[in-house]
């Protein structure tokens, strides 16, 4: 039977789901909705980089009425009363999709994500039951902090049996995925047998809902595609991806989030890293996380930690496996796991992208990896991911060219989501 624990959490989250529905938007204290100052606003004078593949258009223009794109290019009318942002000399890109993060606290963390150019974030697991209302609250012209979709509680039932009945409690709250783990920590703990993940995805597709599942290994990568997972949330990391696999993704379309950056952050705080001093990361990160992180005697446990050391030597791997899922045309959708403690939201997807080019795909492909590829990987690609008429102007003015050097996506000059100014 479903826990009581459980079951709280699924009452809780319906009751304040069903209240956010009913207000229609709902405002999360600063980074939430605000007004916006026109329905009508032109951005002018900048390059665009649109996210469609096509190359970047010199002196371009968005229209933006009601929150959505008019139109982007070159050539646009300035709409009588309309309001009219100067971007000149700006490089246009569309937001950035995180595929794998984590929210917590929606008044904070969206407001986090969005100050760095992540303007929508798929929270894969445990959110809280405001989450959920920011959810219900976003699609509104007035939005000016991240977009949220939601999984509810990472599933762990130990039979068949358990796996159908947390399928169809969790599947009340209108989840945009089904979490599951299949993975031992390394040989620390017990992994979801097959026939029981068999049963989550079985009743999961029943119910018309996806199934998102954290591996390590390429052997469960393999037995959960065959059982039709519909999103691999980590890169595989105990060797290099093999023929078998390559295919076995290619035939059944589903994508794969890399999130080097989780790796990264499991073994970083050995010593003080560098970002820790870079005023972009300073701007937002919780004060309290890095005076922890930069303790002496943690630092000198993690160096001696077999663990940290584990994850650090599966970098290695999941970075080769980044360029031989690119090389063999499968789809990469980024995502950090951002969220827990030492995973800084919004500052490790700029990261992540960086690791991604460093481990051999181009700016481009990063940048697409992050928008347009994510958009059609999580099955949200008709409102976001390009900038194009219809979709929501949710888009970064930096400035400097990313295609020419990834690090210049820390070059924010401003965020815009629903066409409004992200405060920074």
């Amino acid at each position: 039977m479903v826990s009581c624990e459980r079951t709280r959490y699924i009452v809780d989250a319906m009751k304040i789901f069903s209240v956010a529905l009913l207000l229609g938007t709902l405002v999360l204290s600063s980074t939430g909705a605000s007004s916006a100052q026109s329905s009508v606003k032109v951005f002018t004078g900048l390059r665009l980089i649109d996210g469609t593949g096509r190359a970047a258009i010199p002196d371009a223009a968005i229209v933006v009425r009601d929150g959505r794109i008019e139109s982007a290019g070159s050539g646009a009318t300035v709409p009588v009363g309309a309001e009219e942002i100067d971007l000149t000399g700006k490089t246009v890109i569309p937001g950035l999709i995180n595929s794998h993060g984590h929210v917590n606290d929606a008044s904070r963390d969206l407001g986090v994500y969005a100050a760095y150019g992540v303007t929508t974030v798929f929270s894969l697991g445990d959110e809280q039951p405001p989450v959920f209302a920011a959810r219900a609250g976003q699609d509104t012209p007035s939005l000016s902090r991240a977009r949220v979709f939601v999984s509810g509680p990472v599933l762990s039932p130990s039979t068949p049996e358990e796996a159908r009945e947390q399928v169809a409690e969790v599947a009340k709250l209108d989840v945009d995925f089904v979490k599951i783990r299949v993975d031992d920590n390394l040989g620390t703990s017990p992994k979801m047998p097959p026939e029981v993940y068999r049963a989550v995805i079985d009743e999961a597709h029943r119910l018309n809902l996806r199934v998102a599942v954290h591996l390590f290994y390429l052997s469960d990568a393999k037995l959960v595609l065959d059982s039709g997972a519909d999103l691999i949330a980590h890169s595989v990391r105990d060797r290099d991806v093999d023929a078998a696999l390559l295919a076995a993704l290619k035939e059944a379309g589903v994508c794969l989030c890399p999130t080097l950056m989780r790796e990264v952050s499991i073994f970083v705080y050995e010593s003080t890293p560098d970002f820790f001093d870079d005023p972009l990361f300073r701007a937002h990160a919780d004060k309290a996380q890095v005076a922890q992180l930069r303790d002496p005697a943690s630092q000198a446990a993690l160096r001696e930690d077999p663990t940290a050391q584990r994850y650090k030597r599966a970098l290695e791997v999941a970075s080769r496996n980044v360029k031989a899922l690119a090389d063999a045309g499968i789809p990469i959708t980024m995502g950090t796991d951002t969220g827990p403690v030492g995973r800084f939201q919004g500052y490790f997807e700029l990261m992540e992208l960086e690791l991604m080019v460093k481990a051999g795909l181009t700016p481009k492909q990063a940048l697409e990896a992050a928008t347009r590829d994510a958009a059609r990987c999580m099955q949200v690609d008709a409102d976001l991911g390009t900038l194009e008429p219809g979709k929501w102007a949710d888009f970064i003015a930096l400035d400097a060219d990313p295609l020419s050097n990834i690090s210049n996506v820390r070059a924010i000059d401003s965020v815009w989501i629903a066409g409004n100014r992200v405060p920074r």
